[in-house]
């Protein structure tokens, strides 16, 4: 006698194709990334594009918060409401660089006829408070340093390097959030964006443009002079190191005669 067996039933539930790993994590990197996500109000829609002279921004939240050199948190909304026309942010790629330097001593020297129209000038970096501080008080630079270690303000005026990286520049925006200016450039070129602002603030106003801002040739000599000055400030105490270590060996020579 033949036995016959009973064919096995296919079980009921049949097991789900494998799901694709999720790229979450990719997408959270790049919606870390500044560089790639900086929004603005301008104009009163939301934009990702760099803003351009002649944009309203929304000063509410733009470029998220920063500190300034001393630790205090801020934003530029806060910037502009303590300022009397507008804010102007320098970007500079590190703090205490020979470029940086030179550019920070070029505001440094020029801050009074710079801010006479009722501008606020403010270094921006990515550089960590201690060394805006260091480099502040070195150069003795008379405005505040603020510290972006994330770039999200500097990737807002668009002077975030891709992929990673500061642009040297200058951005300013009105009391009234206009954009006035948005230009990277050399230390020098920086300053001289703003000179302009202040030149045909002055003639809007009906001031004396003259006592506000020199003439060019002027102007060229003074930024030769900051540079100088700058360089040798950063070598005055080598100098003087070098004249104790020849005092030191005369008289070493002379003990011995």
């Amino acid at each position: 006698m033949v036995e016959l067996r009973k064919r096995r039933e296919a079980p009921s539930d049949a097991s789900e194709p494998p799901q694709k790993k999720s790229n979450s994590s990719t997408n959270a990197k790049a919606e870390s990334d500044p560089s790639k996500t900086a929004t603005a109000t301008i104009d009163g829609a939301e934009k990702t594009q760099n803003p351009v002279i002649g944009d309203i921004i929304s000063l509410e939240a733009f470029g998220g918060e920063v500190e300034t050199q001393d630790g205090e948190t801020t934003n530029l909304k806060k910037l502009v409401e303590g300022s009397k026309s507008g804010v102007v942010l320098f970007t500079y790629p590190k703090a205490s660089t020979p470029g940086c330097t030179t550019q920070a001593c070029l505001f440094r020297d020029e801050f009074s006829p710079l801010t006479a129209t009722g501008y606020s000038i403010f270094g921006l970096s990515s550089d960590s408070p201690k060394s805006n501080t260091t480099f502040k008080t070195k150069q003795k630079l008379p405005y505040t340093l603020l510290c972006d270690p994330n770039a999200t303000l500097i990737a807002a005026i668009g002077m975030r390097k891709a992929p990673k990286g500061i642009a040297r520049g200058v951005f300013v925006v009105s009391k009234a959030g206009r954009v006035e200016a948005v230009e990277p450039g050399g230390p020098a070129a920086t300053v001289e964006v703003v000179r302009r602002l202040v030149k045909s603030s002055g003639v809007q106003s009906g001031g004396n443009v003259g006592n506000v801002v020199e003439t060019k040739d002027t102007q060229k000599d003074e930024g030769d002079e900051a540079e100088s000055r700058c360089a040798s400030e950063d070598d005055t105490a080598d100098n003087r190191a070098d004249v104790a270590a020849e005092v030191a060996d005369t008289a070493e020579k002379l003990d011995g005669v």
